[in-house]
């Protein structure tokens, strides 16, 4: 009797010790939590057979075929100058990292969740793809958000106490000055300009050498974009979504 009791009182401190590492590693940086889930079909696009070159600027990275893309903006309800520039992103993120495989769904999914291709609070894009007032997000104060003081001096989001998200692809200034990229070949990178937005989040998901076309590569690219489990799933089923509705590799 006497060993059965130390038998269960061993077992029942293996059971705690192996609980409480447990918990330890999940808390552990570089321990990963979260599910992968399956990456979203790639949704590809028609080019512009004389499109040429790969540099920065939608007029000479491979744009979509004229057709295409007025066929595609009505079959997604995407904008067709906020496609184009969806399209000229994502082939050039491949073309400068041909191991991501990011499609150009993945990112309209993230501008859609983002700010709804730039319509975020009553806002719209020009001809030129420039937001033409400014698309700010809420301030990240604190309350529902998370707390980040101001960085830029209000330069991009008017604000000098508290940071803002910015532009079509809702950047945090700190986050637009490490990621910002120009996008159509103007000199600059401008977080409302919808080229340099996409291209800049195209570039972003595509970073550390993940590959897109695997589970946790596509996982782990939108988490460092939000990290939130509902936020992934949203992604997610629009570029599903994007992908059934246009067609797919």
């Amino acid at each position: 009797m006497l060993r059965l009791k130390r038998l269960v009182v061993f077992s029942l401190l293996a059971v705690c010790a192996i609980a409480a590492f447990s918990f330890w590693a999940v808390r552990q940086p570089g321990v990963d939590a979260r599910g992968a889930l399956a990456p979203p079909p790639r949704a590809v696009a028609k080019l512009d057979t004389f499109s040429t070159g790969i540099t920065t600027a939608v007029n000479v990275t491979p744009s979509p075929d004229a057709q295409w893309l007025i066929r595609a903006a009505a079959q997604t309800g995407i904008p067709a100058r906020v496609l184009r520039a969806y399209v000229a992103a994502a082939a050039t993120a491949n073309d400068s990292a041909p191991m991501c495989g990011i499609g150009w769904n993945t990112v309209a999914a993230v501008g859609f969740v983002e700010s709804a291709h730039g319509t975020y609070g009553g806002g719209s894009l020009n001809t030129a793809g420039q937001a033409r007032g400014p698309i700010v997000g809420p301030s990240l104060n604190g309350a529902g958000f998370a707390a980040i003081a101001d960085t830029d001096a209000g330069a991009l989001d008017g604000d000098a106490r508290w940071d803002h998200a910015v532009g079509p692809m809702q950047f945090i200034p700190t986050t637009w000055q490490l990621a910002g990229r120009d996008g159509n070949g103007d000199g600059k990178a401008d977080p409302f300009n919808i080229d340099d937005a996409a291209l800049s989040a195209a570039t972003y998901l595509c970073a550390h050498g993940r590959d897109l076309s695997t589970a946790q590569g596509w996982t782990d690219a939108i988490y460092s974009y939000n990290q939130s489990d509902p936020y992934i799933r949203q992604v997610r089923a629009q570029a599903t979504a994007y992908a059934v509705k246009t067609g797919t590799s």
